[in-house]
């Protein structure tokens, strides 16, 4: 079994901020944690320098093609743009 791989960036999040789980709406500086296990993706995202971790709304992925740093980086991207409605955008449609 392949091991775990995690992927970090610190981004400001752009318009609407980043839809969270737990908390609601994420805005300002963010950390952004993609953690690849096998065919799962789980993308959190933590204020800058906080100990809590909130898990974006649409998270656990299952990207169409492999996962790692090309996906993480699309979705820091995205969270640059604004992610109010969650990771809906980024779910394949395969």
């Amino acid at each position: 079994m392949e091991a775990a791989r995690s992927f970090e960036s610190s981004v400001v999040a752009g318009p609407g901020g980043v839809m969270t789980e737990e908390a609601g709406v994420i805005t300002g500086e963010v950390t952004v944690r993609t953690e690849v296990s096998g065919d799962r993706v789980t993308v959190r995202v933590q204020y800058l320098d906080a100990d809590e971790w909130y898990q974006i709304d649409g998270s656990p992925l299952r990207p169409a093609s492999g996962p790692g740093q090309d996906l993480h980086d699309q979705i820091v991207q995205a969270v640059r743009h604004g992610l109010p409605d969650g990771l809906a955008a980024l779910r394949p449609t395969t």
